[in-house]
């Protein structure tokens, strides 16, 4: 690591970043959202991905490595192997990006969670609306 710097010196603490909306006054559907589902194979959810993004549905799709998904399904225990998808948008995107990953995806019942974001760097959350606006695509 280097030497201290002077806004890492006592006394001389920066500011934490923001843990907020990224500051002003935001509506409810401005507030980040992050949808959780998989894909069945990796080509797959690299073309969801794709879409979604292209888009402007989500700003960003994080494909996770394969995983094995144990369920119950139509009254049997199922195990296969997913590729995790993290999902990135607003309140807002959310139901079109829901809307849209059911059309692309092969599941009858494909997982979808959406989970609130408390927080987190504001130029991201900026970034994250910036690139989700209706309209973009």
């Amino acid at each position: 690591m280097s030497a201290a710097t002077p806004s890492d010196t006592p006394g001389n603490t920066p500011p934490a970043p923001d843990a907020g909306h990224g500051g002003g006054a935001l509506a409810p559907a401005d507030d980040i959202v992050v949808l959780l589902s998989n894909a069945p194979d990796l080509l797959l959810a690299k073309r969801i991905a794709h879409v979604l993004v292209e888009e402007h549905l989500a700003a960003c799709v994080n494909l996770g490595p394969a995983g094995l998904s144990m369920y119950m399904w139509q009254g049997a225990l199922e195990g296969v192997e997913e590729i995790p998808l993290t999902m990135k948008t607003t309140l807002a995107r959310a139901p079109a990006l829901i809307a849209r990953l059911g059309e692309l995806h092969p599941y009858e019942v494909p997982e979808v969670l959406v989970l609130p974001v408390s927080g987190g760097s504001a130029s991201y959350l900026a970034w994250v609306r910036e690139q989700t606006r209706p309209g973009e695509a």
